[in-house]
C-alpha cells in the first residue's frame, strides 16, 4: 500500500515528474551567486561514469552514463550526453536546455563550447576522471565548486521536501512488504526482491536495501548487510534492515528490527528499547539551532544502558549523504562537526544499538530509525510506517 495525500500523488503520475519554474530559478540563482562568490565566467555540472547527481539537480536529467552541462545565468545552458540511445530522452527532460549528443568525446565538444562562449576561468561540480579533467585544466582556470553546491543540497526547499516524502512513502511500501512477506525458508535474495516489487510499480528505484538476518540464540551479524546472502530466515530469528526507494533523486530511508515465530529474547528487548530510546533522546533536541554537544549528550542513553553502536547514529540525507555525521561516545563517527542544525535539513536518525562484546559468534544488534526534517521548533517525521516490536507475517500498514 502506498499513502500519499493528493497533492504528492498528482506528482507520482505524472509521465516524467518535474519541478516548478520557480524551484529551477532558485537552484540557478543560487549557482550564480556561488559563481560570483568564486569568479567564474561559466560553470560545468558533471555526471560522469553514472557519478554526481547535480546535472539532475540543474536540470530534470538524471544523467546515465555521461552528462556535461555549461552553464552561466542568463544564457541558455547547454548539455553534452551518451550515449545516442538516452539522446532522445534527454532532450525531452532537460528544462531549458540545448542537448546535444556528445559523441563519445564530450568533453572535446564541452571545451569547444567554452572556448566558443570566450571562457576563462571555469567552475566545475561533480566528479570527473582525471584524464578528462587535465584537458579542461590545459584550456581554462579551473576552480571547484563542490563545496557550495553540497550546501545547497543540505538544505530543501518546500518541493524538495514533497518529493521526499514521495521517496519516505515508497520505503515505507517496501518495509512493510518485507515485514509481511517474511517466512521461514525465504533467503535473503528473496526478501529483497519482496521489498522492490512493493514500489517498482509505483515509479520508485532502489537506493539500498540492507537486510540482516541472524538468529537471536547465536548471532553471526549486528548491523544489516549490505549485499543480501544466501542465508535463509528461520524461526527465532531477528531481522533488521536499513531501506531506501528513490523518486528520482529523492529518496526516503527507515529502519526497523522485527522477529520471526518468537518473541524477543530479553537481550534483543533491551537492545530494541535502548534503540528507541536513543530515537527518542536524540529527536528530541532536534530543532533549528541544535548544537551537535546536545545530540552527542542526548545519545548517551546508549552507553548508560550498557551498550554501544556501530552504524552512524545521525546523518544527514537527501540528494547525498551529509553533515552532520554523528556516532557516539563509544563509537565516534570523527570530530564533531562544527555547526548547529537549520530549519529543512533532512537527516537520517538511526541507532544501531549493539552488544560491547559477542554473544555467540558475534556481537549482537538491532536498528531503528528514519529521514526526518528539521523545523523552526522541532522535527517533522517524513514517513508513516510506525515503530515497534513487530513479529515477521503481520502486517504493519504506514
Amino acid at each position: 500500500m502506498l499513502v500519499l495525500e493528493p497533492r504528492l500523488q498528482a506528482i507520482l503520475i505524472q509521465e516524467y515528474p518535474c519541478f516548478s519554474e520557480a524551484e529551477y530559478a532558485r537552484r540557478h540563482q543560487a549557482l550564480a551567486q556561488s559563481m560570483t562568490k568564486h569568479g567564474c565566467d561559466h560553470l560545468l555540472v558533471i555526471t560522469d561514469h553514472r557519478a554526481g547527481n547535480a546535472v539532475q539537480w540543474v536540470t530534470g536529467w538524471p544523467g546515465t552514463n555521461e552528462a556535461y552541462v555549461v552553464f552561466k545565468p542568463g544564457v541558455q545552458m547547454t548539455m553534452f550526453v551518451e550515449w545516442f540511445n538516452h539522446f532522445s530522452l534527454a532532450q525531452k527532460l532537460a528544462r531549458g536546455v540545448d542537448t546535444h549528443w556528445g559523441e563519445h568525446r564530450g568533453v572535446d565538444k564541452l571545451i569547444e563550447e567554452l572556448k566558443r562562449r570566450g571562457a576563462k576561468r571555469v567552475g566545475i561540480i561533480g566528479p570527473l576522471v582525471p584524464n578528462k579533467y587535465k584537458k579542461l585544466e590545459a584550456a581554462f582556470d579551473m576552480v571547484s565548486v563542490d563545496t557550495d553546491y553540497v550546501r545547497l543540497r543540505m538544505i530543501k526547499s518546500e518541493e524538495e521536501i514533497d518529493w521526499l516524502k514521495i521517496g519516505a512513502a515508497l520505503s515505507d511500501a517496501g518495509l512493510a512488504a518485507l515485514i509481511a512477506g517474511t517466512r521461514p525458508g525465504l533467503n535473503e535474495r528473496e526478501l529483497a526482491a519482496l521489498v522492490e516489487n512493493a514500489y517498482v510499480k509505483h515509479g520508485g528505484t532502489t537506493m539500498i536495501h540492507y537486510i540482516g538476518v541472524t538468529a537471536m540464540a547465536n548471532p553471526h551479524i549486528f548491523v544489516p548487510t549490505q549485499y543480501p546472502s544466501t542465508r535463509t530466515v528461520a524461526s527465532g530469528d531477528v531481522v533488521f534492515c536499513e531501506l531506501s526507494a528513490f523518486w528520482w533523486d529523492y529518496a526516503g530511508q527507515i529502519l526497523r528490527t522485527f522477529f520471526v515465530d518468537a518473541e524477543p529474547t530479553p537481550l534483543y528487548r533491551d537492545l530494541h528499547a535502548t534503540a528507541e530510546a536513543a530515537f527518542d533522546a536524540v529527536s528530541a533536541v532536534i530543532h533549528h539551532g541544535t548544537t551537535m554537544e546536545e545530540i552527542l549528550n542526548a545519545a548517551d542513553v546508549v552507553e548508560e544502558s550498557g551498550f554501544t553502536i556501530c552504524d552512524d547514529l545521525m546523518h544527514g540525507f537527501g540528494g547525498g549523504y551529509f553533515q552532520p555525521i554523528i556516532g557516539s561516545r563509544s563509537r565516534p563517527a570523527g570530530p564533531l562537526p562544527k555547526m548547529t542544525l537549520e530549519e529543512n535539513m533532512t537527516l537520517v536518525v538511526q541507532p544501531n544499538v549493539t552488544t560491547v562484546k559477542p554473544v555467540g559468534a558475534s556481537r549482537a544488534g538491532v536498528q531503528v530509525g528514519e529521514l526526518i526534517r528539521v523545523t523552526r521548533t522541532g522535527f517533522e517525521k517524513l514517513h508513516r510506517m510506525p515503530r515497534g516490536v513487530f513479529r515477521a507475517g503481520e502486517r504493519v500498514l504506514p
